[in-house]
Order: C-alpha cells, then structure tokens, then sequence
C-alpha cells in the first residue's frame, strides 16, 4: 500500500485500499459529473483508470468542470484528466480516449475492468453502455440528470425502477423495460427541474436546449458515484 493512502486505510483498511490499487474503473464522460468522479478514484488509489471522453475544454466549462481552466481550454479533456490523475498518483495506470462513446464503439474499452460509471450526456450511448456492461457483466452506476438544479442534497443511490421526479429516469426506465435490462443503479436528484432563466446563450442550430448548471450540483453527483464504487470494490458493508 502507499504510503500516501494511509488515512483512507484507517477507515476502509489496508486490504481494501490494496484491492483498490489493483482495480481497473472506466469513467465515460469527464464533465461536470465525470470530472469528479476521476478526480475521487484517483485520490482513492485506483490502480487502472480508463478515461473517456471526445469533448474539448470550452471556456464556458469553468463554471462546473474540475479540469475546465483558462490554461485547458481547447485541449481533450480526457487528456486534461490523464494528466491531473498522474499529479495525484503517478502509480496509476491512465488511459485517456479522445472519443465519444457510441453503440458499437465499445471495442476494448470495457476489457479488464471492474467497475464502470456512466457520465454521459446523450440517452443512446448510456442505453448502449448499460446493455454492454450488463452483457459482459461489469458492474455499472449511472448518473441521471444534473442540469437545471439547485439542491445537491436531494440526490438519492437507487435502482432505476425505484427512481421519480427525474424526467430522464423515466426516459431511462422506459427503454431499459423495452430492452429486457431488469436493473440499473444510478444516482439521481428527486428535485424538480428548474426553467432556466435566458441569458443570451442558445443552442446551436439543430442542438438541443442547453441546460442550466452550478458548480455544486454536478460535482456532488460525480463524488456519490465514485463513492458508491470505492466502498464496492473495497467491500464496505452496507
């Protein structure tokens, strides 16, 4: 064990954080949620972290993204995140993919892991996931939507079927039913979506309505992932 795992060892102990060092999690979307949950495995001492993610840094990041800088701005941001992990645990083995998750993109990304959490913005690629997680048995936590909301304590740990309020849950529980997918455990908000106050910044032609969004909802989603997965794999009892 390092050394520098020392305090989390007190609370979870020395066998657990060793499994954490030889576990391999997948993060797929680095933003406002994904960003957090990376920055919380690493810090927790996950041995392989598989980053994925095809976006850019936009300036218009900063306001909710852990590696939206003035200074990362352009840049990938699983290639932003790579970089960050090896400044918190050089030991851990990183690897970054420039590249949005699509059904039938999956190739190796999901190989070797123990764990995956599903970051992603779009209903296609987290159904895609969902059901190549399911089909290859890795374990899978998903989030829900973050946008529009002002209240990081109304988010709740729940099997999709036992979800309400979040308009994408229902989205969610609809199509999961439609696919033969029995159960999926994702963190969501029982808050009711926000109408966003217009400040100028629309969508791009043929793009949907972009959401509202705060620095301290979002990243709230990201740790509840990470911890979910952390106390898994180092077999907290619930």
């Amino acid at each position: 064990m390092q050394e520098w795992l020392s305090r989390q060892a007190m609370l979870l102990g020395r066998e657990a954080v060793e499994r954490l060092e030889q576990a391999s999690v997948a993060v797929f979307g680095l933003g406002g949620v994904g960003s957090y949950t990376v920055e919380a495995l690493a810090r927790a001492g996950i041995g392989r972290l598989v980053l994925v993610d095809g976006d850019e840094v936009a300036d218009s990041n900063r306001n909710r993204q852990l590696g939206a800088l003035a200074s990362t701005v352009g840049r990938p941001k699983a290639e932003v995140m790579a970089a960050r992990v090896g400044e918190i645990n050089p030991a851990c083995r990183v690897e970054p993919h420039v590249l949005f998750y699509l059904p039938g993109q999956e190739g190796a990304l999901l190989d070797g892991l123990d764990y995956a959490a599903d970051a992603i913005d779009t209903v296609t690629a987290k159904l895609s996931l969902a059901e190549e997680c399911r089909r290859r048995g890795v374990p899978l936590i998903s989030a829900m939507g973050c946008g529009n909301k002002l209240d990081p304590t109304l988010f709740r740990v729940a099997d999709i079927y036992q979800t309400r309020v979040c308009p994408l849950c229902r989205v969610m529980r609809r199509e999961l039913r439609a696919r033969g997918i029995p159960s999926l455990r994702v963190v969501y908000s029982e808050e009711e979506p926000r109408v966003p106050l217009s400040c100028g910044e629309g969508p791009a032609e043929g793009r949907r309505a972009l959401p509202g969004s705060v620095s301290f909802v979002p990243s709230v989603a990201g740790l509840i992932l990470a911890g979910e997965i952390i106390k898994d794999l180092a077999g907290v009892q619930k």
